[in-house]
């Protein structure tokens, strides 16, 4: 009977000891650099070894060690009741200056007083047990007064200072705070009367072992305010728990032992699973801090993203303000070339004439440098203009052809141009300008990046679909370029080099096929191979005329 006692105290202080590190544990590692979590693991740490040494007590025989285990209960008691005090000065502060009064003074003397108890100031001699299981009676001395002066007076001070932090904290810290009060306040009132007043008063000694379970109520009552109210920001208490069930379960185990050796063997591996319950907290945490933080960079990620999307829609405008701009002085000077080329204006010399046809070459390809930024500005913006009608691809395709030619020409370049059928060519429902442009754009690139050699262009159509193609003998395309050579602002190491542009064509045909519900894409057998660039529209689309595209919905 005697030992099934034994071991239901070991079981109790396991208990009581486990949990209290694990919850000191918890909440210092939600946050190291935090004072108020630091001192609560201090007062945690130091109220388990208090509990260890109460059990302890009463566990031997010899005097002279019952006597240094009272001495040393009363020592980490000293102790308990400052950390207690450090804690309800700075909570709920993660970082809070102490006063110079406790710096200089009151740290002087409890270092005193807890030397006081390690004398026989304290306790002079005890009273030696009868027999195993009861305590040994200690004979007090003056210094008992310092202590119960000090200790229950830090204890009473820091209960005023959870009163007065209860006023100014927000309402939702006030109900960890009720939770934390509450707790510790029947920890210490169970404390000082059955493990002080009534042994040192009263000879009353039957308590003392049950210090340990003293401090479940600081236990039960923090962890629930962790659980339901996240206080000290702790988010592992579903592995604290875990963790601790684990070591109950062991310690149950050293309870049923029968002999030493198996109490032993139990014993030391209870310590091991303490030992690796530690470890797995510190990574859990570890890993709760790192998602943690990926929230907060998730929504500063958020937040950055919603800004830019306000500087680019700023920038869209602008672009179309300046485009529209910059459009007017272009449109102007080919009006004028036009009239000058036509002859209005009388016969033009054919030196003078063949300077201003180059020079409205160069300004067509402002123009449609300036048509390329409207229209990407348009794309950002989400709304693009659509004029759908009934159109014949092949006279758009001869007439574009016809304007590039001199062109080619002139870079002493072979461009041809062939279709099929030569008969009743299909029609479809289409933007003639902007299926126009598109085809421009590629005749256009495949001369500007073709330094000699030739370009066919073709066009053919069968009952499904017209197919547009521009195949040329020049630089070629990589890999890696046909991967993103439809994207925005983007260009080829080479085609920087040889020709000046935004890169913005291509991106735009993608666009506009696609709102025909077409196909376009590049071919080419690899660097310095000449390629290929084709698009297909399906000729029953089934558009309806309309001057305004919801790009949003249309884009899929």
């Amino acid at each position: 009977m005697t030992n099934l006692l034994t071991n239901l105290g070991l079981l109790s202080v396991g208990i009581a000891t486990a949990a209290n590190i694990l919850l000191g544990l918890v909440v210092y590692l939600s946050n190291k650099k935090s004072q108020t979590n630091n001192y609560f693991f201090l007062f945690t740490f130091i109220s388990s070894i208090w509990g260890i040494f109460n059990f302890l007590l009463y566990q031997f025989q010899d005097t002279i060690i019952i006597l240094w285990f009272i001495r040393l209960v009363m020592f980490c008691a000293i102790w308990q009741a400052y950390s207690f005090f450090l804690l309800t000065y700075v909570y709920p502060e993660e970082q809070k200056d102490l006063p110079v009064i406790t710096k200089k003074y009151l740290i002087w003397i409890v270092i005193i007083t807890s030397i006081i108890t390690l004398t026989p100031i304290m306790y002079s001699s005890v009273i030696p047990p009868k027999s195993i299981g009861q305590v040994a009676e200690a004979v007090p001395g003056p210094g008992v007064l310092i202590f119960a002066i000090v200790a229950i007076g830090l204890v009473i001070v820091s209960i005023i200072q959870l009163i007065k932090r209860h006023k100014k904290i927000a309402p939702t810290q006030r109900t960890q705070l009720n939770l934390l009060f509450a707790g510790t306040a029947m920890t210490f009132l169970l404390i000082i009367t059955f493990n002080f007043i009534a042994p040192n008063f009263f000879q009353n000694y039957n308590y003392i072992p049950l210090g340990s379970v003293f401090v479940f109520p600081f236990i039960i009552f923090t962890a629930y305010a962790i659980l339901k109210h996240h206080l000290f920001n702790a988010k592992v208490i579903s592995t604290e728990i875990a963790t601790f069930l684990l070591l109950v379960a062991s310690l149950v185990e050293i309870v049923l032992s029968k002999t030493s050796f198996e109490i032993t063997l139990r014993f030391v591996i209870f310590l091991i699973l303490l030992a690796i319950s530690t470890v797995l907290l510190r990574s859990v945490r570890k890993e709760v801090e790192q998602r943690e933080q990926l929230e907060i960079l998730t929504k500063e990620l958020e937040n950055a993203n919603e800004k830019l999307k306000a500087l680019d829609k700023a920038r869209a405008e602008f672009i179309t303000i300046a485009s529209h701009q910059l459009r007017t002085p272009p449109a102007t000077i080919k009006w004028y070339l036009s009239s000058v080329l036509d002859g209005d204006y009388g016969k033009v010399p054919k030196e003078l004439k063949d300077i201003l046809e180059k020079t409205n070459r160069t300004n067509n390809s402002l123009i449609s440098l300036v048509d390329d930024m409207l229209n990407v500005s348009r794309i950002e913006r989400g709304k693009m203009e659509f004029l759908f009608q009934e159109s014949n691809l092949l006279e758009l395709a001869k007439t574009t052809f016809e304007q590039l030619e001199p062109i080619a020409k002139e870079k002493g370049l072979k461009l041809t141009f062939k279709y099929l059928p030569k008969t009743k060519f299909p029609k479809l429902m289409a933007d003639k300008e902007k299926v126009r442009q598109v085809m421009n754009n590629l005749i256009d690139n495949a001369i500007k990046y073709t330094k000699q050699g030739s370009v066919a262009v073709m066009l053919s159509a069968d009952n499904q679909e017209i197919k547009f193609s521009v195949t040329d003998s020049g630089k070629g395309i990589t890999p890696e370029e046909k991967e993103s050579i439809f994207e925005k602002f983007s260009r080829g190491k080479e085609s920087v080099k040889q020709s000046a542009g935004l890169g913005l064509g291509l991106y735009v045909a993608k666009i506009i096929i696609a709102q025909h519900k077409g196909k376009i894409w590049a071919e080419s057998p690899g660097d310095g191979m000449g390629s290929s660039f084709i698009f297909t529209l399906p000729i029953n689309n089934e558009l309806k005329e309309t001057t305004l595209v919801d790009l949003a919905k249309n884009q899929g």
